[in-house]
């Protein structure tokens, strides 16, 4: 597995505004935004192109346009994910966008899938799981086993914050597939550690209470 912090001056001024606590739900959306974009840039480089015939005012040329077969398909985690839509199609406005929902039975710890909308083939297809928090790392490997299962094999996170433990979490998870998983998981920041509640610190508290509000 590849993990990469985006170490980026911009990067870091964005990350701040998110942690802190008086930054209203408005503009933390705004940064989601703007900071997804720029971990994205770094996200995609090597996503798949294709060389097509082109004509400027002066001439014919060739130039790369992102792969239309297949196409990347971005995976946003709801219901955080979906705060970082946004920012990953402004740069990659011709991928295909799905949808995964997990939760875990708060008893049996199982993962159940509450909400699917993604293709049943992903083999050779280029998937971009969002969700802003790597913690436990529990919905990230569940993510990745579900997209698997369907055939993917060239697998992207990107994620606003990271524990240290659910990065080894992921790390161990994906070292069962071997050489068969090409995994990258990109953050804006790798924090402290996980408090008592599971919950990053520093941190920036619950990202989908923020991004959205608190649903009871």
């Amino acid at each position: 597995m590849r993990f990469e912090v985006i170490d980026h001056p911009l990067v870091a001024h964005k990350v701040r505004l998110l942690r802190a606590k008086d930054t209203n739900t408005v503009v933390f959306r705004m940064v989601t935004n703007e900071l997804v974009s720029l971990l994205a840039y770094e996200a995609t480089r090597n996503v798949k192109t294709e060389i097509v015939q082109i004509e400027t005012p002066v001439s014919p040329t060739t130039g790369a346009r992102l792969s239309k077969d297949p196409r990347p398909i971005i995976v946003p985690v709801l219901r955080a994910g979906l705060g970082m839509l946004d920012g990953m199609i402004q740069s990659m406005p011709t991928a295909e966008v799905g949808f995964l929902g997990i939760r875990r039975d708060e008893e049996t710890l199982i993962p159940e899938t509450y909400a699917n909308r993604l293709p049943d083939d992903l083999n050779g297809r280029q998937c971009y799981i969002i969700d802003p928090m790597l913690a436990t790392g529990g919905t990230l490997i569940d993510t990745i086993e579900y997209v698997v299962e369907r055939g993917a094999t060239d697998i992207t996170a990107i994620c606003i914050l990271a524990a240290p433990e659910g990065v080894e979490a992921v790390r161990k998870a994906s070292e069962k597939h071997g050489d068969s998983l090409k995994l990258s998981v990109f953050v804006g920041a790798l924090d402290e550690c996980l408090n008592e509640n599971g919950y990053i610190v520093p941190g920036l508290g619950d990202a989908g209470d923020r991004l959205y509000g608190y649903v009871s």
